[in-house]
Parts: structure tokens; sequence; C-alpha cells
């Protein structure tokens, strides 16, 4: 599992792009994004460099991967 931050969502439909973006990156079997912790939760064995451009990509600034 990898907790990602990622800045400047504001709403839910952040959240949805967030979260279909991170789906979308070979090797994730679940994501999870909360709005108040500005963070999503990835499960399965993605490379954390791509979960980054995936955030990057739709907008958002990523922060940490751990």
């Amino acid at each position: 599992m990898i907790t990602l931050e990622v800045q400047g969502m504001s709403c839910q439909h952040c959240v949805a792009s967030v979260t279909e973006a991170l789906r979308k990156v070979p090797g994730v079997t679940g994501v999870s994004v909360s709005l108040e912790t500005a963070s999503a939760t990835v499960q399965g064995n993605p490379d954390p460099e791509a979960l980054k451009r995936a955030v990057a990509a739709v907008g958002f600034t990523p922060g940490k991967a751990e």
C-alpha cells in the first residue's frame, strides 16, 4: 500500500479526477482518495513515480509517497 500526498484538491470532482487517474496506473488494484487529508491510498504494486505523474497529469501537485 502506498499513501501519496495530493495538493490542490478542493471538491469531490477533484477527488473523482484523481481517483480515475490513479486507477489507470499499471499495478493499481484499489484507490481511496481523501479530500480531508489531501491524500490518496493506493493498493497494489504500482511504481510510485507513475502515481505522481498520473496526479500531475490531471492538474494536481503530488507530494511524497510512502
